[in-house]
């Protein structure tokens, strides 16, 4: 196993410790003011008893979601490090590296020149749930085990194919608009302790146990901004879609806030 893989694991160790209270609230103080963490939406930092909880804390109030039958929303408050149209099946990384798309998704039967992609990076302050772009039904989820590499832009910029190579979860979906196919890609990071699903807890990440694949004979079916899981620490989300971007690399978009629109099924 990867350097980076045993070092993630003993970190998600340590952020479940749970210290005595006056220690906890100097580590999470600390926590918050070295990412410079905009608690506003959420519980105050003197609430959360470990490090995780902090990582991994959820909206006090229920966010605005900017759903319509026929867009996608943002998943994630997240960074768009790139987006845009696949060619010769690939997508862009960042500026000046690409990735190939059937590697990435295990898929190798299918002509994605006709997909559109969008790279959602999670920093360490950002909220870390992740939740379903459109109404939809999950088909498959496919673990593919891997590095544990930073999905941050200094990494991207000195790592080929990070998103491929990296240990991460692809849900194939059905959307419900148009009965079309998307990819929702979760991929780990360094210092990503594990990244959980709630509906399907055999999904194990981190955790030493090869590729696995569980295909769902009754989908399972989610709403506009229900929540998929949630990444201990930040990470990335790829989404891969026949859709029309209405947001642009660098842009800084919100869970539940209009990211995409889709095209009529023809």
């Amino acid at each position: 196993m990867a350097f980076s893989n045993q070092f993630s694991r003993l970190f998600g160790k340590i952020a479940h410790i749970r210290f005595p209270q006056t220690i906890q609230i100097f580590i999470n103080r600390f926590y918050i003011n070295l990412f410079k963490i905009d608690l506003s939406e959420f519980d105050s930092y003197e609430k959360y008893s470990t490090l995780n909880a902090l990582f991994t804390r959820s909206l006090r109030t229920p966010r605005y979601i900017d759903t319509k039958p026929y867009n996608l929303i943002s998943p994630t408050d997240s960074l768009i490090i790139e987006s845009g149209i696949i060619h010769d099946n690939k997508a862009l990384q960042i500026k000046g590296k690409s990735y190939s798309i059937p590697q990435l998704l295990g898929e190798f039967n299918t002509d994605f020149n006709t997909y559109s992609f969008i790279n959602l990076y999670l920093s360490p302050r950002d909220y870390h749930h992740y939740h379903a772009p459109c109404d939809l039904e999950i088909l498959e989820a496919h673990y593919f085990s891997g590095k544990l590499m930073p999905v941050n832009i200094p990494s991207l910029h000195k790592n080929d194919e990070v998103y491929r190579f990296n240990e991460r979860v692809v849900l194939k979906i059905r959307m419900r608009y148009n009965q079309q196919i998307l990819y929702y890609v979760a991929v780990g990071a360094l210092n990503v302790g594990k990244m959980s699903f709630l509906f399907d807890d055999r999904i194990q990440t981190n955790a030493q146990n090869g590729d696995s694949i569980w295909k769902y004979d009754i989908p399972i079916i989610l709403k506009s901004g229900e929540e998929i899981g949630t990444f201990e620490m930040g990470s990335t989300i790829v989404l891969i879609a026949q859709a029309n971007w209405v947001v642009k690399t660098n842009d800084f978009v919100k869970m539940g806030q209009e990211i995409a629109t889709l095209p009529d099924n023809q």
